[in-house]
């Protein structure tokens, strides 16, 4: 998600700018809303930002408040009335609104929409009436269209009223980029789960999922948005609102693979804690090898740090083709397969009679080890350790990662052994629970590992099986 607040400033182009940072957190789909302070546009469709903005659209965007949004489908449908920004209407205007997570009381939150559904009805009507460009309610499988309903039957003298008596029935994990035609706002669930941070322009603010967007349109990172925090940006300037005690609960699986490498969380910049998972790595599961090699490019810095530690040398051994996206975050099972042989080829030259370290951010299901095993195996590897630099991921996700059923986890019924078996490599290394949170610098009670600990910081007993942003 990325919203700027920037009056002067071409912001629709700074939004896209924003989105092309932050491609890798969703591929399937994008979209921007801009306010003039009279009216909000749209345009989203289906593909990656450079495909669905061209010149032309953006030219059509103006404004001085701009939201935008990549997603990918964590449980909902990947189509395009799942596409974000949401737009609805409200007593007080027009809310275009983005969310990055996954909420766990949808079923309680639309039995709520439900019973407000002839107010609702009405508060359509009325903006009908005044022609105001809207969308249809729940036309999605979705529960970010779901929270922009209850915004148009939320009482309070203005969105900011509104959001800070909604936003305390709302659980689950979601940082929230949202507007209406005058004001740009941001807020993070009482965890903090997913990141979500504030930048300063020159002239105006940037509110972006990770710093790495905020470096590419030269703003300042400020700080994050704090767990249960609400901001208003607008002509008067920033206002911060607590709607709800922090319990910081942070996706620990940022760290080992979501975010990009030189973006910050917590304080800590995230190529540093994946290297230093490497070098933990290293220590707690050493092993003879000619050359370690990573499973590019989540796996590039832990390898790196485990070849500083183990003292072997860091040498490529595969070819990544730049023009494929993130094979994890394919929509289904026979495009993940492909991606991979599609992404990754050995070089042969610099792998073949070698004992290879391959170093890997995570396992989940298991196929790109063993296409990878296999091709490095053809390709003349003689010895093949995988290590990989998290824990074995046993439990499903319900705060917005594509691992949402146990059966799909190859960790859920084997054991590291059988793993490895099942895998065609001849060692497996796992690095333990402690050394991957040491890695990080933050304290464990300040961290989600719920998919490898199995301990869910947020109750999921009421959560949907399809209805995930």
């Amino acid at each position: 998600m990325f919203g700027v607040w920037a009056p002067g400033e071409e912001v629709a182009k700074l939004t896209y700018f924003g989105l092309y940072a932050l491609q890798h957190r969703g591929q399937e789909s994008a979209g921007i809303a801009a306010s003039n302070g009279s009216q909000i546009l749209i345009y989203r469709d289906m593909g990656l930002v450079s495909q669905v903005f061209h010149e032309r659209d953006l030219e059509l965007l103006q404004g001085h408040i701009a939201v935008g949004h990549t997603r990918y489908s964590t449980t909902g449908s990947p189509s395009f009335e799942n596409a974000q920004p949401t737009l609805g209407p409200t007593p007080f205007g027009t809310v275009a609104l983005a969310h990055n997570g996954n909420l766990t009381n949808f079923d309680e939150l639309e039995a709520l929409a439900d019973s407000r559904s002839d107010d609702a009805n009405r508060v359509v009507a009325e903006a009908t009436k005044k022609r105001t460009r809207t969308r249809a309610f729940r036309d999605s499988s979705n529960d970010t269209s779901l929270v922009t309903e209850l915004f148009a039957t939320e009482e309070g003298e203005n969105l900011t009223d509104a959001a800070l008596r909604l936003l305390p029935q709302v659980d689950g994990a979601f940082s929230l980029v949202f507007m209406d035609e005058h004001t740009l706002y941001a807020a993070r669930d009482p965890q903090g789960v997913r990141p979500l941070s504030l930048g300063r322009l020159s002239n105006g603010w940037v509110v972006a999922s990770e710093t790495a967007a905020l470096d590419i349109v030269g703003a300042s990172y400020v700080r994050d948005v704090e767990p249960g925090e609400l901001i208003a940006i607008d002509e008067d300037g920033l206002r911060s609102f607590r709607f709800a005690e922090a319990k910081q609960a942070h996706c620990v699986f940022e760290y080992v693979y979501l975010a990009r490498p030189d973006s910050v969380l917590d304080g800590q910049i995230v190529h540093g804690a994946r290297t230093e998972m490497g070098r933990r790595l290293a220590q707690e599961f050493p092993v003879d090898a000619d050359l370690v090699i990573a499973t590019p490019e989540s796996g590039t810095p832990a390898a790196v740090g485990y070849a500083e530690e183990s003292g072997i040398p860091f040498g490529q051994g595969l070819m990544k083709n730049a023009y494929v996206g993130r094979t994890f975050i394919q929509p289904s099972q026979t495009l993940r397969e492909l991606g991979i042989r599609l992404k990754l080829n050995p070089i042969r030259e610099n792998i073949e009679g070698k004992r290879l370290v391959v170093v890997d951010d995570s396992i989940v299901r298991g196929n790109t080890q063993r296409a990878l095993v296999r091709m490095l195996r053809e390709a003349g590897a003689k010895e093949i350790h995988i290590r990989i630099s998290s824990p074995p991921v046993k439990w499903p996700c319900y705060y917005g990662i594509d691992f949402a059923t146990r059966a799909e986890l190859i960790a859920n019924g084997l054991n590291v052994e059988e793993i490895c078996t099942s895998l065609g490599a001849d060692s497996l290394g796992y690095i333990s629970l402690d050394g991957m949170i040491e890695a990080t610098k933050q304290k464990r009670d300040r961290l989600c590992t719920a998919c490898f600990s199995g301990e869910y910081p947020i109750p999921v007993n009421n959560t949907p099986a399809d209805k995930g942003c």
